[in-house]
């Protein structure tokens, strides 16, 4: 069983950053494939990001593409993701997954879930 904890969203104008972090309750957090899926209002929930099981392989969406950094920290059982260039399109809720699969983007392959932090972008 792994308990995900998201912080670090809010409001920011466009063109601003934030940083995302998830907390893992897992001792075993480094067997765990992570990733950041969001959901904006009506539509349904996406893949943002990926991070394999150590960092070494790292993946993003065509829309976080060169703004958005997904690192962990292994040791302090931690998931990072720096966004950068926030445009009002980024605004939704932002979740923080982990799972058994390395490379999966489709949301049903992550068997952990946080309870998501809001990010708004205003314009």
């Amino acid at each position: 069983q792994v308990q995900l904890v998201e912080s670090g969203g809010g409001l920011v104008q466009a063109g601003g950053s934030l940083r995302l972090s998830c907390a893992a309750s897992a001792r075993t957090f480094s067997l765990y494939s992570m990733g950041w899926f969001r959901q904006a209002p009506g539509k349904e929930r996406e893949f943002v990001a990926r991070s394999s099981r150590f960092g070494s392989n790292t993946a993003y969406a065509d829309s976080a593409k060169g703004r958005f950094t997904i690192s962990r920290d292994n040791a302090k059982n931690m998931l990072y993701l720096q966004m950068n260039s926030l445009k009002p399109e980024d605004t939704a809720v932002y979740y923080c997954a982990a799972g058994p699969t390395d490379g999966a983007t489709d949301p049903q392959r992550y068997n952990y879930w946080g309870r998501g932090t809001q990010v708004t972008v205003s314009s």
